[in-house]
């Protein structure tokens, strides 16, 4: 998993609460593998009609933020199923960052592992960012994960997010890697709970 450090580029901001995984991938696209191209069905039903056009008035497609690498977005971003290929689909379109007041669990949980930043912040600092970009649309955003700060014009917003999981992501730590970094404590247990317990160690004949 790549290191997530610091990230500056086009945000784009999703005025909308409650923007759940189906919506992020729907249900349809589940078997699509990521070699697929997962990514460019991203908000496939928010960005386009029935017979395929873009909806001009969905964020994605104005021209600013079609190549944008954050979503600034409403409470509850993500809530919904537990699929993770919601944040295959983010991550493969080019999204390194979701700034939103809140996410759901799980989802939150699927993009840490994916090396996808989630950045809690207020309502009102959301909706503050979102009127920014609104009104300044080219204007690039800067998200620093380790003072865990958000530049957004001539503003800086202070994010939140659990401590673990912003080490897993300065350091590019997946699971396996994680526990390995406990590599010296599991060999200092094991070793002491073997004089302690020498009946508990398998014979080997």
């Amino acid at each position: 998993m790549d290191k997530f450090i610091a990230l500056s580029g086009a945000a784009c901001p999703i005025n909308q609460s409650n923007v759940n995984t189906d919506q992020i991938l729907p249900a349809r696209y589940l078997k699509w593998t990521r070699a697929m191209g997962i990514g460019k069905v991203l908000f496939q039903d928010l960005r386009f009609d029935a017979e395929g056009k873009e909806k001009p008035d969905f964020p994605l497609n104005q021209p600013a933020w079609r190549d944008a690498t954050i979503v600034v977005a409403a409470r509850n971003f993500g809530c919904g199923s537990s699929r993770e290929s919601a944040v295959y689909a983010l991550y493969d379109h080019g999204m390194r960052c979701v700034i939103a007041p809140s996410f759901g669990d799980i989802f939150s949980g699927n993009a840490v592992q994916n090396g996808l930043l989630t950045a809690t912040v207020t309502d009102a600092e959301a909706a503050e960012i979102m009127a920014t970009l609104a009104a300044t649309p080219e204007l690039a955003v800067t998200v620093d994960l380790e003072r865990q700060t958000i530049v957004c014009g001539n503003r800086i917003y202070k994010f939140t997010i659990d401590p673990v999981r912003r080490a897993r992501l300065l350091n590019g730590w997946d699971d396996i890697a994680l526990t390995q970094n406990y590599g010296a404590s599991i060999a200092a247990f094991k070793a002491k709970d073997r004089t302690e317990r020498p009946w508990a160690v398998p014979r080997v004949d």
